[in-house]
C-alpha cells in the first residue's frame, strides 16, 4: 500500500497525497511508447512492466533508477512533454514534493545530535507564540511531534480557500507566481482548529514541515534551504538537487509536469511545470533526481548522515491505522512489502509530479522514480516490481 503523504492534501487535485485511479488520457497512451533503457538484468523486467501500466493508466511519462549490488539500472516510459512528444530522460530532474521532508528532518537530527537542540523542545522555545489560535498551543506541542505528525496542528493545504487558489485551474492560473513565507501558511493554519491534543493521534499536516523549517532558522540563523547544502547537498555531491526557493522553473534536463487542476481526474489536462514553490515551502519545494535521491537515502540509511542514536530516532515509527504495513517515523516511511521485505523512504506530490524514493534498511538496494502527472498510475506496483518482482 503506498503511503499517502505528499506535501498537498486535497484528493482529486495537483499535488495531492495519493494517487486514485483514472481513465487513461488519450493523447499520453498514443504518444507512449516501451520502456526504453540499456540492458539490464531481468529482474527489472517487473518494474518496467509497472512503469508502462501507469502510462497506460494516464501517466504522461516515467523516469526511474534503481541501484544495488550488481549496479545501476535507469529506464523510462512514455513522454516528457505532451506537445513534442519528447521522451522522458534517465537524467530528469523534478519537483520532489514531500521528499523534501526528510531532507528537513535529517538536519534537525544533525542538529539535536550537536546538542543544539532537543526532540522534546517545545515549538514555543523556538518560535515563541507563532503556534496560537483556535485552540492550537506551542508550548504543548515538541519538535519531535511536528517531525512525525502526531502534533494535531492542522494541515494548511486542507484550507478550503488554500484549495481553490493553488489547486483549482483558475486560481492556479492566476497565483502560480505568488511568493508566500512561511509565516503566512502557518497563519492559514491557525485560523483552524487542531484536529487532535498534541500526542493522541497522527494526522499529515505539511504546517508541520513550515514550522520545522523555521525551528532550524532560528537555531542556526540561516535558511533551511542553506542547511540542507551544506549539510547534504554538497557533501553527497548532489548535483542534481537544489532547494529553489522562489525559482519558478525547473533546471534541465527536466520534462514537463501536467496536472487536472480539478477536483476530478478526468477532464482537460494542462501543463503545471512552472510555480513559485515557496507556496509549499519546507514541506515539500525541493527539485532533485532518481540518482541523487537514491543517494541520499542509502548514505541517510547506512549512518553516513546521522549518529546511530539520531538515526534511531528517525526509525522510530508511529502506526498509522488507515494505512497497513507502514509506519512513519520522523520523516520517514518505513513499508512491509507483499514479499517481507522493509524499505525505507518518502514520497511526494506537487502539482504535475508525483515522485517515491525507497531503500532496503542497509542501503543497499535502492529506487526512485517520478510520474510528470498527478492524477494516475499506481506507484506501489513500481515499488512492488523492483523489490518483489511482482
Amino acid at each position: 500500500m503506498r503511503v499517502r503523504t505528499g506535501w498537498a492534501g486535497r484528493a482529486g487535485m495537483a499535488g495531492r497525497t495519493g494517487l486514485v485511479g483514472a481513465t487513461a488520457v488519450a493523447v499520453a497512451a498514443t504518444l507512449a511508447g516501451p520502456a526504453t533503457a540499456a540492458p539490464a538484468r531481468a529482474d527489472h523486467t517487473a518494474t518496467r512492466t509497472a512503469m508502462d501500466a501507469a502510462v497506460q493508466d494516464g501517466v504522461p511519462g516515467v523516469t526511474a533508477t534503481a541501484k544495488d549490488a550488481h549496479g545501476t539500472w535507469s529506464a523510462t516510459t512514455g513522454v516528457g512533454n505532451l506537445s513534442t512528444g519528447a521522451p522522458r530522460s534517465t537524467a530528469d530532474r523534478y519537483r520532489v514534493g514531500s521528499i523534501t521532508k526528510t531532507f528537513v528532518s535529517t538536519v534537525l537530527l544533525q542538529l539535536e545530535a550537536e546538542g543544539r537542540l532537543s526532540l522534546d523542545d517545545t515549538v514555543d522555545k523556538w518560535l515563541p507564540g507563532v503556534v496560537r489560535g483556535h485552540g492550537h498551543d506551542g508550548s504543548e506541542i515538541t519538535i519531535r511531534q511536528l517531525l512525525n505528525h502526531t502534533s494535531g496542528i492542522f494541515n494548511y493545504t486542507a484550507d478550503e480557500d488554500f484549495g481553490r487558489t493553488y489547486f483549482l485551474k483558475d486560481g492556479f492560473f492566476k497565483h502560480r507566481y505568488d511568493t508566500k513565507t512561511p509565516e503566512q501558511l502557518v497563519a492559514i493554519a491557525m485560523t483552524h482548529k487542531p484536529v487532535f491534543a498534541p500526542g493522541t493521534s497522527w494526522s499529515y499536516s505539511n504546517t508541520n514541515y513550515v514550522l520545522a523549517g523555521m525551528v532550524i532558522t532560528r537555531v542556526t540563523g540561516h535558511s533551511y534551504a542553506t542547511e540542507i547544502r551544506h549539510r547534504i547537498i554538497d557533501p553527497l555531491h548532489l548535483h542534481a538537487t537544489s532547494v529553489p526557493g522562489t525559482r519558478v522553473t525547473v533546471p534541465h534536463p527536466s520534462s514537463r509536469a501536467y496536472s487536472k487542476l480539478a477536483e476530478s481526474t478526468t477532464g482537460p489536462t494542462y501543463d503545471a511545470t512552472e510555480l513559485n514553490p515557496s507556496l509549499a515551502s519546507s514541506a515539500g519545494e525541493m527539485i532533485s533526481n532518481s540518482s541523487d535521491l537514491n543517494r541520499f537515502y542509502a548514505a541517510l540509511l547506512r549512518g553516513k548522515l546521522l549518529p546511530p542514536r539520531q538515526l534511531k530516532e528517525m526509525k522510530t515509527t508511529v502506526k498509522v491505522d488507515e494505512i497497513p504495513n507502514a509506519g512513519y517515523g520522523l520523516g520517514l516511511i518505513e513499508r512491509k512489502l507483499s514479499c517481507g521485505v522493509h524499505v525505507w523512504g518518502h514520497d511526494g506530490g506537487i502539482h504535475g509530479s508525483t515522485s517515491s524514493s525507497v531503500t532496503t534498511a542497509d542501503g543497499r538496494h535502492s529506487l526512485s522514480f517520478n510520474f510528470n502527472g498527478d492524477w494516475s498510475g499506481d506507484s506501489d506496483a513500481v515499488i512492488e516490481g523492483e523489490f518483489c518482482g511482482r
